[in-house]
This record gives C-alpha cells, sequence and structure tokens, in this order.
C-alpha cells in the first residue's frame, strides 16, 4: 500500500471518530502550549536581566566586601557577608589612571510615605556619580549632588514607579515624604528605566545621599568602626581596561586592608561579564526547569494517545482481519496505526504553536513582582515543543501499531 494511500485511511479513521480524537489531541495542545509558554516567559527573563546589565555598559566593575571563609558568589549571600568596605577606600580606588567615574553604593528596603499613601521601595543611598554609571536620566528636578554628600542632606530622588504611587500625577518637586520616621525632600524624579535585577524593579528605588543613608537610616560599620559601604560600582575608560584596572583595585585594596600574600582578601571584583555569566546560567537553568514541568503534560498526553490507539485496536480487529485477508502487510498495518497517531501529535501541536503564543503574549502583559516580564517566543522553542510532542506522539503509537500489525487474520475474522 502506497503512502498516500495509507495516510488517507489514517485520516478517516481519525475524522470517523472526531469527538474522541479532539479530546486525544487535547493533551498534545495543552503539552506543547504549556512548553512553549512557560520557556518563553523564562526566556524573557533572561533577555531581560541581560539587557538591564548591558544599559550599564561593558565597562563598569564592582567591588564587594566578601568573607573569604564562605561558600558561594561574592555578594550574593547576605549572611556571610562582611562589612570590609569604607569611603576612604573609595577615595584611594578614585586615584586609578584607568577609573572614570565611582560611585559608591548602599542599599536597604524601606516604607515611603507621603500623606495617606505609602510605597516599599529600595533605598539606595550613593554619590552624584551614580547617574552617570547606572545611565540614570531625570524626568525633572536635579539628582544628588556632593554638596548634598558633604552635608548629610535629607533629599531624595523617587524612581517612576515611586513617584507615581506616592503623588499620582501630581508633581512631588519640594514635597516631603518620610523614611523610617525621618523627612526628605523631593528634589527630583528619574525617568522609566524598566528592566529589573534580583526581583527588584528598576523604577522602584529611590536615591539620597550615601552620607545620609550610613548615619540616619540604616548604620553599618566596618570592625575598624568606620561607615561601611556595601558595593562600589567603578566605571573604566574602556572595557579594554577591565583586566588591567581589576589588578590595580586588587592592590590598592589589599594594600590598604592590611592583607599578606598568603592570607585572602576581603573584598571581590566582578566585571559586567561575571555577573552576566552567571545570572545567565540561573536564568537557563530557571527555563530548563521550567520547560520540564511543562513537558511532564506532554507525556501525559502521550499516554492519552496510546490508550486510545489501543482501544482503537480493540474496535477494529475484524476491520484488520479482513484487510490482511485481502492481501495487506503487516506493514502496512504498521504504517497506518503510526500515521494516525502522528497525525494527532502533528495537529494537536500545531494548535499548541497557536495556544502557546497567546499563552506568552497574555504573560508579558502580568507584572509579576512590579515588573513585566516580556515573553520571548524563538524559534528553537517551537522547534523543540514539535519535535518532542511528534516522538512522543510516534513512540506511543509504537506498541499499538505492532499489536494491531501482529494480530492473526483468522483469529480477527472471527472477533465480534
Amino acid at each position: 500500500m502506497k503512502f498516500r494511500d495509507s495516510l488517507g485511511t489514517a485520516l478517516r479513521s481519525l475524522t470517523a471518530n472526531k469527538l474522541r480524537s479532539g479530546l486525544t489531541m487535547l493533551g498534545m495542545v495543552i503539552g506543547v502550549a504549556s512548553v512553549i509558554g512557560l520557556m518563553s516567559i523564562g526566556r524573557g527573563a533572561e533577555t531581560m536581566i541581560t539587557s538591564t546589565f548591558e544599559d550599564l555598559g561593558s565597562n563598569v566593575v564592582w567591588v564587594q566586601p566578601h568573607n573569604p571563609d564562605a561558600p558561594g558568589f561574592a555578594g550574593m549571600s547576605p549572611e556571610f557577608a562582611v562589612q570590609s568596605l569604607t569611603m576612604d577606600d573609595v577615595e584611594a580606588l578614585a586615584d586609578i589612571p584607568s577609573v572614570v567615574g565611582i560611585a559608591p553604593t548602599n542599599q536597604n528596603f524601606a516604607e515611603l510615605v507621603a500623606g495617606n499613601e505609602s510605597f516599599a521601595a529600595m533605598v539606595n543611598g550613593s554619590t552624584s556619580a551614580l547617574q552617570q554609571i547606572s545611565n540614570y536620566t531625570l524626568a525633572y528636578g536635579q539628582f544628588i549632588t556632593d554638596r548634598n554628600v558633604a552635608k548629610r542632606d535629607t533629599v531624595v530622588v523617587l524612581g517612576d514607579n515611586a513617584a507615581k504611587e506616592l503623588f499620582g500625577s501630581a508633581s512631588p518637586l519640594g514635597e516631603r515624604v518620610k523614611i523610617k520616621g525621618k523627612r526628605f525632600t523631593v528634589i527630583g524624579v528619574l525617568e522609566p528605566k524598566g528592566g529589573a535585577v534580583m526581583g527588584v524593579n528598576m523604577d522602584d528605588i529611590v536615591i539620597i545621599p550615601i552620607t545620609t543613608f550610613q548615619t540616619k537610616l540604616f548604620a553599618q560599620q566596618t570592625a575598624s568602626g568606620k561607615d561601611a559601604v556595601e558595593s562600589i560600582s567603578v566605571q573604566l575608560a574602556s572595557a579594554a581596561a577591565i583586566d588591567g584596572a581589576i589588578e590595580d583595585i586588587e592592590t590598592v585594596l589589599r594594600k590598604r586592608h592590611h592583607i599578606g600574600l598568603d592570607e585572602k582578601d576581603d573584598f571581590a571584583v566582578v566585571s559586567q561579564e561575571q555577573v552576566l555569566g552567571m545570572l545567565t546560567q540561573i536564568t537557563g537553568v530557571f527555563t530548563i526547569f521550567l520547560g520540564a514541568i511543562a513537558g511532564i503534560s506532554l507525556l501525559v498526553g502521550g499516554i492519552g494517545i496510546m490508550n486510545i490507539m489501543l482501544v482503537s485496536v480493540t474496535e477494529r480487529t475484524r476491520e484488520i482481519g479482513i484487510r490482511k485477508a485481502l492481501g495487506a502487510k503487516r506493514r502496512d498495518i504498521l504504517v497506518q496505526f503510526l500515521l494516525e497517531s502522528a497525525v494527532m501529535s502533528l495537529v494537536g501541536s500545531s494548535i499548541g504553536i497557536v495556544c502557546g503564543w497567546v499563552m506568552s503574549r497574555v504573560a508579558s502583559g502580568i507584572a509579576i513582582a512590579g515588573t513585566n516580564i516580556p515573553a520571548v517566543v524563538s524559534p528553537d522553542i517551537v522547534v523543540l515543543a514539535i519535535s518532542v510532542a511528534i516522538l512522543i506522539g510516534i513512540v506511543s503509537g509504537i506498541y499499538p501499531a505492532m499489536r494491531a500489525a501482529r494480530l492473526n487474520p483468522i483469529d480477527a475474522l472471527h472477533y465480534g
């Protein structure tokens, strides 16, 4: 029997039981849609995080306190962190020839209150250099100045979301907000930046002078009793200067912290490439995990196809006997039933692609932790989902097809 004839027979068999075939394909539809939808969300999260760090430029490195005896990535395990960096370290690093900008930063969550409105924000204590290094653009007003830092002024620059949540469409310039019970004057509002880092929306942050942060809100000190700095962003003249600058930074800090040749550093210097590599690895595992969860529904769909095909073989035993008596070979019967399972998988996968795309579009409009994650439906995800679905469908149809092909025509004709 020709392939075209086998395909026609398979299609007629499937259309003869439309409801049953449709319900069987539903498992594949759900499976493929889940794989495409969830993996697209994971891929979108990866793209968003990567673009957020790339906005900072490729010529920025970060210096963080680090406990040399603690496991894990520097700065990623706060419970193991030591406070070893100070403003004196910042001034020393600023003298390195390849450094064109440097911004110490301390961070902590706090509730901002303005009248009857409140908003939980990430409070960043820093200096005027943060605007250039982090590529912040002002919607109106001004950024914190060196004078604000020197005088420990209680002034604040609001992120776009923070300004809208606290003051709506009204201009907040000159208005007062309370942070931990202390009054701060709003001097500026940032343009929407978008993106998120470690689950923190970049538009939810507020910025105050680091000296005000250290002395009036969240006091942290080093072992020597000086005000501690949690992180130092260092902007270099070019990306090509990174390797040499890292060596210079390590040399300066090791000398300042009196670290011997055989002793471990109490700080870590991290480049953008290292951060992106770590985050890409994390989001990649997250994407695979989502895909594996969604893949379970594909497996369930395959089991459904096998179940229905076994039922079909039992129902059509007499038909199989007649076809064999008329000269049909084992191969013809095997191909017919395999085609039926493959067609159900293919049609179900095609519908699932559309549903998965719709799911990803809907997910893109839902804010997660205050951030909209743009789902990215890439061709490799679609190809992977279809390939796995068809493979599962064919594998699920092999046993029923072999069972049908092995039926004895005489016994089959006596069936029923």
